[in-house]
């Protein structure tokens, strides 16, 4: 299956970011639990991102707090990014609004002011099965990394995540469980 345009920028950008982060360590001494003052930040905005739907946004400063220092809960913001991104879609598709898939589509694919003159094009269908597929491989590639890191802090925050998805059903891709806003 050839990906698109958006799906291929959010892959290299997503492993171009994994390995600066990797290059960046001392050889045997990844920072495990590490919590570093700027990734607090971003990922105190990738949450209000989440709030207003901009999910490019979200993904990029997820992205951002593993370049500054990579550590557990940023592998796992990030990998909650990916599943809010699927848990959106999944119910935009179950209530049939296309028109919202097709924004979404286009949250993610516009980068540039040139963007403006030549943007991407795609069927909303289309555009859900290349995003949910490429999210799902993210969120799985991320989650390896937060669990290589620390799989007693891993556990820990999914635990949390999936205590607030059960709280949240139908908008838990809205913001991060309470737990990690503190």
């Amino acid at each position: 299956m050839k990906r698109s345009p958006v799906i291929r920028r959010l892959v290299f950008t997503t492993v171009l970011g994994v390995a600066a982060s990797l290059a960046a360590w001392p050889a045997g001494s990844p920072p495990a639990l590490a919590e570093a003052g700027p990734a607090v930040s971003d990922l105190t905005k990738t949450n209000l991102f989440l709030a207003a739907g901009d999910y490019r946004r979200a993904l990029e400063s997820c992205q951002k707090a593993i370049s500054d220092m990579p550590t557990v809960r940023a592998y796992v913001h990030l990998t909650y990014v990916y599943h809010a991104i699927d848990g959106y879609l999944e119910q935009l598709s179950q209530e049939e609004r296309w028109t919202a898939v097709e924004q979404l589509y286009l949250n993610l694919a516009y980068r540039e002011i040139e963007d403006l003159v030549d943007p991407p094009g795609g069927l909303a269908r289309m555009a859900k099965e290349m995003i949910q597929t490429s999210v799902r491989q993210q969120s799985d590639l991320s989650a390896a990394m937060a669990t290589r890191l620390s799989q007693d802090e891993t556990n820990r925050l999914w635990q949390e995540q999936t205590r607030w998805r059960a709280a949240h059903p139908a908008t838990w891709w809205k913001s991060f469980p309470e737990a990690w806003r503190q």
